[in-house]
């Protein structure tokens, strides 16, 4: 079971938007479909602009669809770090963007009439057993510095959560991310923009941006903005200076009314997060539960990781039922905490945006607003705050951590292959296998049929690891992924595991972003 309570897969293919037929011309090319594409293409259609969105999926096949979505001004590490990283002005202005989002995705909810269930909830910090208590005063002191409404508590509404005192943090809200996603593709066609369903491999031209996409069609345009989630090309040193991770869900049933509607966060290592989806009609609720986080390609993508979190579950909600779904998805977490959202420094008529570290809904709002606002003309309050060319000084030594597990990882061309021999994997399973020089991809399915790629991940040379958990292969450096036949799943890389009678795979070969 790897299935997410709201994507329905026979009614989203039955809703895929038509494929680019033609060579178009356009004021704004957004490529990727998700929140901060379609936020983009959504405010920049209301103003008038001539908007074509490209995904090569379609509107809601990427990570924003596999969301729990928290609209959460409570970001993943915390206001203490941001505010020792980034200065109190800056994360001051980070602060107020997170909340401004959530104010602007409601106000579009109601012009648009999108039914995504949105609505405003408390937010609770649950610190754990062994805590420093001084993390929460820290933490409470840090948002209040960055004007938050935060109020201190003797427990959260589940006590179970946490055993002593808590935070409560006002506004915040919850959606279903597929309906919200759905509703701003129509508002976007509403408005004279066009959802097509294609890849883009190069961007071209001096003048006006050419972006070619797979079949030799383009799309010319004044301006173009990457929001692919994992940037397909490497600027500003953005590859080093962001981490991929895995992060598991499970949803169950629970009696309608049970639990308060809000969202939950503890303060373990990896943390948990939890939230409540009503039932329609009185039904039963769904405790949607979320955390095992990992990184991409490690050790330990297991089966285990839901388990786990099910057992959590249950010792804090003795009145959960039977587990409904199990899902997982991927976090672009940034070193120094905010996400990446900006011009590309080559090319000014490009923009980017990236690194959403756990809030893609509301950084991707943010990323939405931030790039109207550029295009216009008009400038932005948060623009030096997102700057993707930014290095933050106190941020650095986690930067050198970052690029040295990648040079460790780049390593594993050294090391043995996870079996010596073919035989020994079992049906459905999938490992690498030394041949050589060669590192092979190899996958066994449940007839015993094998399929073998090269291990080479063709982004940038390094030996993807095989994901028990999702029957994936995975790369540890950048997070690009692949089915187990080797096919693309997601970027950074732009192409699937070469077949083995392609001799460049036999060695690492650097490269493999979109041309810019």
């Amino acid at each position: 079971m790897n299935r997410v309570p709201w994507i329905d897969p026979l009614a989203e293919a039955a809703a895929r938007p038509l494929p680019l037929t033609g060579d178009v011309h356009a004021d704004v090319c957004v490529v990727g479909a998700g929140a901060a594409g379609l936020a983009s293409a959504y405010l920049l259609a209301r103003e008038g602009r001539r908007v074509v969105v490209l995904d090569e999926r379609g509107v809601v096949c990427g990570d924003t669809a596999r969301s729990t979505a928290h609209l959460t001004t409570w970001l993943d590490d915390g206001w203490a770090r941001i505010v020792r990283i980034h200065g109190q002005e800056r994360a001051w202005l980070a602060a107020r963007s997170h909340a401004a989002a959530i104010d602007r995705l409601e106000a579009i909810v109601l012009l648009e009439e999108i039914d995504c269930g949105f609505e405003r909830v408390d937010g609770w910090l649950c610190p754990q057993p062994g805590d420093d208590p001084r993390r929460l005063d820290d933490e409470a002191a840090a948002a209040r510095q960055v004007g938050f409404d935060v109020e201190e508590a003797t427990h959260p509404p589940v006590r179970g959560l946490a055993t002593g005192r808590c935070l409560r943090i006002a506004h915040q809200a919850q959606c279903d991310p597929v309906r919200l996603l759905r509703g701003l593709a129509a508002a976007v066609e509403r408005h004279g923009g066009h959802v097509y369903r294609a890849r883009a491999v190069e961007l071209g031209g001096d003048g006006p941006v050419r972006v070619v996409v797979a079949g030799e069609r383009t799309v010319e345009a004044d301006a173009v903005v990457l929001t692919t989630h994992a940037p397909l090309t490497d600027v500003h040193g953005l590859e080093e200076k962001q981490v991929a991770n895995r992060t598991y869900a499970i949803a169950a049933t629970i009696p309608a009314g049970t639990v308060p509607v809000a969202l939950y966060w503890d303060t373990a290592e990896p943390f948990h997060y939890v939230r409540v989806v009503r039932g329609p009609d009185g039904a039963a609720d769904l405790l949607v539960v979320g955390g095992e986080d990992h990184r991409t390609g490690d050790a330990g993508a297991s089966p285990g990781r839901w388990d786990r979190l099910e057992t959590w579950a249950r010792e804090r909600f003795p009145m959960l039922g039977d587990v409904t779904h199990r899902w997982s998805g991927q976090v672009l977490a940034s070193l120094d905490g905010l996400g990446f959202i900006g011009r590309v420094g080559s090319r000014p008529q490009v923009w980017i945006a990236t690194g959403d570290s756990g809030t893609g809904l509301t950084h991707g709002t943010i990323a939405g607003m931030l790039v109207a606002d550029e295009i216009a003309g008009r400038g932005n309050p948060w623009s030096e705050v997102y700057d993707p060319s930014r290095l933050r000084l106190r941020a650095v030594g986690d930067l050198s951590r970052g690029a040295l597990g990648v040079a460790a990882r780049l390593g594993s061309w050294l090391t043995p292959g996870d079996v010596a021999e073919v035989e020994a994997i079992r049906p459905g399973h999938g490992a690498v296998v030394r041949r050589g020089l060669r590192k092979v991809a190899v996958y066994r399915d449940e007839d015993g049929r094998v399929a073998e790629r090269s291990a080479v991940c063709p982004h940038r040379g390094c030996i993807v690891a095989w994901n028990e958990a999702e029957a994936t292969w995975d790369c540890p450096c950048h997070g690009s992924r692949f089915a187990a036949d080797g096919a693309r799943l997601a970027g950074p890389a732009i192409r699937g595991l070469a077949p083995l009678d392609d001799d460049a795979a036999a060695v690492p070969q650097p490269g493999g972003g979109l041309i810019i």
